[in-house]
């Protein structure tokens, strides 16, 4: 076992998950109630990840964060260095591959929140956030665990971006799923085939326990609007009319 690639994507993967759940909650949370015009086009740019081939997208990322990108210039100005063939760099290119896995989740659960329980704390004099907090985020529970779950997962599995923006250096960028490759290249499939089984179990888990939380009705991923195929539309904006 190559423990210090198993370590690498388990703080990898944890760092990255802790990251969009805090990020992806407000976004999750306007795409579940907004009405403005743009909320489709922000729904394309979460979902792009899902579609866009992994090497496009980190090809796209390498050249954002190198030294003529805009980022690479930002983090050189602050002091930071360039981010790629780091491990900083491979959380940054983690948390935008796998952002539709923490937003789409949350915001399905979001938006299945019965309406007339938010109505009825604002009417109590609630704000906002103070409704989100004691009614939308503790009905939303199965919305949190689909995401971690389904975020950590997909993190550990990516091949595509990491090695574009982080190579395949040992103990700073490489992954499991770099590993494994290395092993096969090698012709060394006793030991590809001992990392890789724990990723085989790790994904049926992952699967199994996110269409568990689907079924018993906890926000999994898959439930839709069904006339258009779109996470459905809230029935009222919120108070300031976002």
């Amino acid at each position: 076992m190559d423990w210090q690639a198993i370590w690498l994507t388990a703080r990898l993967a944890f760092l990255v998950t802790v990251i969009l759940l805090a990020l992806g909650t407000p976004l999750a949370h306007w795409l579940a109630f907004s009405t403005r015009p743009w909320r489709g086009l922000v729904e394309a740019v979460v979902a792009l990840p899902l579609v866009l081939p992994p090497t496009v997208l980190g090809f796209y990322l390498l050249l954002a964060m190198g030294p003529a990108g805009p980022v690479g210039r930002l983090t050189e100005t602050l002091g930071l260095g360039l981010l790629p063939f780091t491990f900083p760099g491979l959380v940054v290119a983690s948390v935008v591959y796998s952002l539709p896995f923490a937003v789409q989740p949350l915001a399905v659960a979001f938006a299945a929140v019965d309406r007339s329980l938010i109505e009825t704390s604002w009417t109590l004099g609630r704000s906002p956030l103070q409704t989100f907090l004691r009614v939308t985020a503790p009905l939303s529970a199965g919305g949190f665990l689909t995401a971690a779950v389904l975020t950590f997962a997909h993190t550990i599995g990516e091949f595509g971006v990491v090695l574009m923006v982080g190579g395949n250096i040992p103990g700073v960028s490489q992954t499991i799923s770099i590993a494994i490759y290395d092993r096969v290249q090698a012709l060394d499939y006793d030991r590809a085939a001992g990392l890789a089984l724990p990723l085989l179990v790790v994904s049926f888990a992952v699967l199994a326990i996110t269409y568990t939380i689907r079924g018993l009705g906890g926000g999994g991923p898959g439930r839709t609007d069904r006339d258009s195929g779109r996470l459905a539309r809230p029935a009222r904006p919120w108070p300031d009319g976002s």
